[in-house]
């Protein structure tokens, strides 16, 4: 397993790690299979979306902030409740294929660490799994 770190400067950030996620698997040295991508944190997450225009992120970022509001009536005594939900709802992993050592993604397609209880320093794992 590989892991990287990514550094956030705001609550709310979806930061594409789609490089970081090719180096990991060159890392691995993986040629066929497919490759999961693993957060594990409990206000943050891991999501494949479009990564051609930016503002696809932005109005995701909001979308998700006018979903689920910062300072909505839950009972969490740390007061970071949102973020749980957020994470919930995107999920702590995505998996992608792999063929001839690269990431098998769609044209528009990236992966993003999303950041929902910033600024933090995260980890971000990434484990082989092999196609035989």
């Amino acid at each position: 397993m590989t892991e990287f770190h990514v550094k956030t400067a705001s609550r709310t950030r979806l930061v594409d790690i789609t490089r970081e996620v090719a180096k990991a698997l060159a890392a691995e040295g993986l040629q066929s299979g497919a490759v999961l991508i693993y957060c594990p944190h409990t206000t943050a997450g891991i999501t494949i979306n479009e990564n051609a225009d930016p503002d696809v992120v932005t109005d995701l970022e909001g979308a998700l902030d006018r979903l689920v509001p910062w300072d909505g009536p839950y009972r969490h005594g740390e007061g970071n409740s949102a973020a749980h939900v957020k994470s919930t709802l995107v999920g702590a992993s995505e998996t992608v294929p792999v063929e001839g050592g690269r990431l098998v993604l769609g044209t528009w397609q990236g992966i993003y660490f999303c950041e929902f209880d910033g600024p933090r320093t995260r980890r971000v794992q990434v484990r082989a799994l092999s196609g035989a």
